[in-house]
């Protein structure tokens, strides 16, 4: 199923939680809304699942719009950041619970066939005698997934359905839920404020911030190529360095900062000299170089990149990497994600880094 937004609004009294929201999103699409806690994403997914109208805009399935049709008769299935499975109900029941309804009332023998079905389709065969406080948060997770899609609907809408699971279990649902939704070939419509959840799992993202959508892309996109500072720094983090374009060159600019220059390829438009940017350096493109060392002979753009000095001032190890603190002549501080070896605690040393032009993105300032 095609799901279309035109110019949807919402308000509540003086507050606009969704304001000018377009998107098509494409059948058996994995499509993210992605954002900040109050950003309106959740407010989005209710309105297309028909809890609610929208102030001013439509919301069309193939083509059609639903305004009118009240939830349970828009075939779509929505599973809740709590699960809302029925306390009472064992696993077994609560999947059944959607063909019973009047709407629906499936004869007896295709609905315990379907209930199979579903629960073979989530591993919960076992499990489909036992009551919801019997389970695990992963079990619940997965009775909750059953439910939804033992109606068959043609969209599937997940309001941050992993939130609740410990973290080796949401890496492991990462990975379930995409490939279930793919093998059923449903259009899933999945709210997350979880940039490595959403760029691990879409196929496209939409950016919001305030109730407006920043920007809307392929995970790599929005990654590689950010519409401005905001989605550079909340998808993944970047280090944010105010600066000034001196000239142009073949590959694509100078950019003056208060610690230096940088030479950049990775330009948005036009940008003329004088003009006014953002660089956006992500912390895993920072090569360090050893503590103490100087830098190259030429300094600047030499020996493949831009190079800098700064004062490395904390280091956190975290596994497969360590996040290293860099303070800059001009008092900024940058962050650096490497392997290599931590400096005892405490130790204040300076380091050279490395970031080449192809990684440095330009910005236009805000």
């Amino acid at each position: 199923m095609n799901v279309e937004l035109q110019a949807i609004t919402k308000r509540f009294g003086a507050v606009t939680a969704v304001q000018d929201v377009s998107a098509q999103i494409s059948s058996g699409e994995l499509f993210f809304l992605l954002g900040p806690s109050g950003c309106g994403k959740t407010t989005l997914l209710r309105l297309i699942a028909g809890f609610g109208a929208p102030d001013e805009g439509r919301i069309l399935f193939d083509g059609v719009s639903v305004g009118n049709l009240p939830p349970h008769r828009r075939n779509t299935a929505m599973v809740f950041q709590n699960y809302a499975l029925w306390p009472h109900l064992t696993v077994e029941a609560n999947v059944a619970f959607g063909l019973r309804v009047p709407l629906r009332n499936v004869p007896s023998d295709e609905r315990r066939t379907r209930v199979q079905q579903a629960l073979a389709l989530m591993h919960l065969e076992d499990f489909a005698k036992r009551r919801p406080h019997q389970l695990s948060g992963g079990q619940q997770q997965r009775v909750a997934l059953a439910r939804a899609l033992v109606i068959n609907p043609k969209c599937l809408l997940l309001d941050e359905p992993l939130s609740n699971l410990d973290a080796k279990l949401r890496l492991e649902m990462r990975v379930e839920i995409r490939r279930l939704v793919k093998q059923l070939g449903i259009t899933t419509i999945y709210v997350t404020h979880d940039q490595k959840e959403a760029l691990s799992m879409a196929d496209r993202c939409a950016v919001l911030r305030q109730g407006r959508v920043e920007q809307i892309g392929a995970p790599r996109d929005l990654y590689e190529r950010p519409a401005n500072r905001f989605v550079a720094d909340f998808i993944g983090g970047a280090n944010l360095v105010p600066g000034t374009v001196r000239t142009l060159t073949p590959l694509g600019a100078i950019i003056t900062t208060a610690f230096g220059e940088w030479h950049a390829h990775s330009l948005r438009g036009a940008l003329p000299p004088d003009r006014k940017v953002t660089l956006a350096i992500r912390p895993e493109t920072m090569r360090l170089g050893a503590p103490g060392a100087e830098l190259p002979a030429r300094g600047g753009s030499a020996s493949g990149g831009n190079w800098f000095k700064g004062c490395l001032t904390e280091q956190v190890y975290s596994g497969d990497a360590i996040e290293s603190w860099i303070k800059m002549a001009d008092g900024s501080i940058l962050r650096a994600l490497a392997s290599g070896p931590c400096l005892p605690a405490g130790a204040v040393t300076e380091i050279p880094f490395q970031v080449n032009p192809d990684d440095v993105i330009v910005l236009a300032a805000e």
